[in-house]
């Protein structure tokens, strides 16, 4: 059968705008089959199940109507009785529909105005669904562009196959774009939204330098150099920390390249942004060591539990180790996950000098020995009245001048200050209306009962409603500052898990929860046994 124009027509259009769209022929037939089932309604009822079919291969249009089998008919135009439905199809039930034939009809001026604008709709809706589906998945990765436009400082990007936009804020300090201009960038997240799928563009983000060195660097393309984490301050200084899965490959000479020309190709890109490169270490004190290059470093503390480090730099050092505004050490905290206290050598001596000090007078006041005792007790590395009553006498013993008389009577003085402040504090817990319970869950001290009662946990309930944070305190980053939030135990030492075991003996006694069943230990197999035997 011989094909006519129109037809033809039909599928040379739907092939047009699928490739000039790029999406799927099928999408643009379908629109226009929805676009024609909506016209033929303008035409035989908007009740009416009409159904448009396109050819696919003839490009032929082929209407029908869908008609509801009944036992009783109702309405004309949507049902056909079961009797007149065998006449057609002797298998027919009720609940089946039949499909019947309408003949060809022409278009009207509104009914093919509302036709284009249906097929114009779907044909934008498939164009959006695609750009989100090819987009979303680019997630992390940097794309090229070229400008488009700039609208009040937001740079829009001509991707090829879709928009995107760099927020003001999201672009590198005194950097300028003009219409027509190329750049790259990072994709850092990408939205379906009413108006279409937005992709957002940045190059402050601190994975755009990581992806850059990636193109730069073989050797982290290839897995070999691993990038492990990047901290910036953008279009000014950033440091990058790396490290080599291979020991005979130097990880810095690898990202610095031959006389600086890889490290180069990514600083000219970022505007001569000044990029430290660091060796990554899997010891927090080396690798924090590391971070605050150049300036050197003479000794390290850590605190683990609260992440913060303390450094000592030589007095000449600090300005270099703190950087310009604070930037360097800002940049290494960022770095290295830790927050970073920096001292001189004369600061941390007369800390030191203070600390024995205030322990000096903490023995001679609590276990009534002169400052001659309290000061030797202080230099043998004792830190509370704690420790001295609970350590091995020989170890007292052991201290010049002492003897195992005078160790025993330490002792004895200590646990004796001990008893005398339990006392105190069990009065005052009582004073404050702290239930008794409370005193029956492991790892609560009379102390902390004390502490827990002037705010307010007086009993199990109280206890049970309270979360880590309100016990051992919290921080939060504000404007790149570390804000410390004070917990109600900030003055006994406790770590946040124990925090939180307590917690979850409150609520368990409380019949909040249920107590987490104890864990069997692994039974071993035959075979295990075996083998040992």
């Amino acid at each position: 059968m011989a094909v006519s124009a129109n037809r033809l027509e039909v599928l040379q259009i739907a092939d047009a705008v699928a490739r000039e769209k790029s999406i799927d022929r099928s999408i643009v037939i379908a629109s226009m089959e929805d676009a024609l089932q909506k016209a033929a309604r303008s035409r035989y009822g908007q009740e009416t199940e009409v159904r448009a079919e396109i050819n696919p291969k003839s490009g032929e249009v082929r209407f029908s109507r869908l008609l509801l089998v009944v036992d009783q008919v109702e309405n004309d135009a949507t049902q056909i009785a079961l009797e007149d439905a065998r006449k057609r199809n002797p298998a027919a039930q009720a609940g089946d529909w039949i499909s019947e034939t309408l003949p060809p009809f022409d278009f009207g001026r509104i009914a093919a105005q509302s036709a284009k604008q249906i097929i114009v709709q779907k044909v934008r809706e498939a164009e959006r669904d695609r750009q989100y589906d090819e987009f979303k998945d680019r997630i992390g990765e940097i794309v090229n562009g070229v400008v488009k436009r700039v609208e009040y400082g937001n740079v829009v990007i001509d991707l090829g196959r879709g928009e995107a936009i760099i927020r003001r804020d999201e672009m590198i300090p005194r950097e300028a774009f003009r219409p027509g201009d190329r750049l790259r960038a990072y994709v850092y997240d990408v939205r379906r939204e009413q108006r279409g799928p937005q992709i957002f563009l940045s190059r402050t983000h601190p994975q755009f330098m990581a992806k850059l060195f990636r193109q730069e660097v073989p050797e982290i393309y290839d897995g070999i150099i691993e990038v492990k984490s990047v901290a910036r301050d953008p279009g000014s200084r950033a440091k990058i920390a790396v490290v080599s899965r291979d020991s005979s490959i130097d990880p810095v000479g690898a990202c610095v390249g031959m006389r600086g020309s890889r490290v180069q190709a990514v600083v000219g890109e970022l505007q001569g942004e000044r990029i430290d490169i660091i060796p990554w270490s899997a010891d927090a004190a080396t690798f924090i060591v590391n971070a605050l290059q150049p300036a050197e470093v003479v000794k390290v503390v850590l605190d683990e539990d609260s992440s913060r480090i303390e450094v000592v730099v030589p007095d000449d050092q600090l300005s270099l180790a703190i950087g310009r505004r604070g930037q360097n050490v800002r940049l290494a905290s960022q770095l290295t996950g830790w927050d970073i206290d920096i001292l001189t050598e004369a600061e941390e001596s007369e800390r030191r000098q203070k600390e024995f000090i205030e322990r000096t007078n903490v023995f001679m006041s609590a276990i009534d020995v002169d400052e001659v005792v309290g000061r030797l007790l202080a230099s043998e590395g004792f830190r509370s009245v704690e420790e001295l009553a609970f350590v091995e006498p020989s170890e007292l013993a052991s201290i010049e001048g002492f003897d195992e008389d005078t160790a025993n009577e330490i002792q004895m003085r200590a646990r004796n200050y001990l008893e005398r402040v339990e006392a105190e504090n069990d009065a005052r817990r009582k004073e404050l209306g702290v239930a008794d319970e409370l005193k029956e869950i492991d790892g609560v001290t009379t102390a902390m009962l004390v502490k827990l009662g002037e705010n307010d946990v007086k009993s199990i309930e109280d206890l049970a409603g309270c979360v880590p944070d309100d016990l051992v305190g919290w921080s939060e980053k504000k404007e790149g500052e570390t804000v410390r939030h004070p917990g109600f135990l900030d003055d006994v030492e406790i770590s946040r898990e124990e925090a939180e075991a307590m917690i979850m003996t409150a609520r368990v006694r409380a019949g909040w929860i249920e107590a987490p069943a104890p864990q069997e230990p692994p039974q071993e197999s035959p075979e295990e046994a075996g083998a040992q035997e």
